[in-house]
């Protein structure tokens, strides 16, 4: 599985309706699970953006469906990261020469 940040920021509309963000975040962690994936952890955040979830997908292809799948609600908007663990950093650096 690949790892992905995703950096979640609410919509206008999203915040308006911010009492229902708990179950719209059980309805995304169903969406995911159901494409394959997983959440790991989910964290409300302080700063530029709302929220910080580390995800599991099988790839890129999936994690875009998510992302679209949760920005077509018009509730947040994401931005996402794909995130290497250490041992692939190692490779990647070491690859340098």
């Amino acid at each position: 599985m690949t790892t992905y940040i995703l950096l979640i920021n609410w919509t206008e509309q999203g915040v308006k309706n911010v009492r229902e963000s708990p179950k719209r975040l059980d309805a995304g962690k169903k969406m995911l699970s159901d494409m394959g994936g997983s959440f790991r952890e989910f964290y409300l955040t302080m700063g530029e953006c709302d929220m910080v979830a580390v995800c599991e997908a099988p790839d890129d292809a999936v994690m875009a469906r998510f992302a679209l799948g949760l920005a077509s609600g018009g509730n947040v908007r994401t931005r996402t990261l794909k995130a290497f663990p250490e041992a692939a950093y190692r490779e990647i650096i070491n690859s340098l020469g």
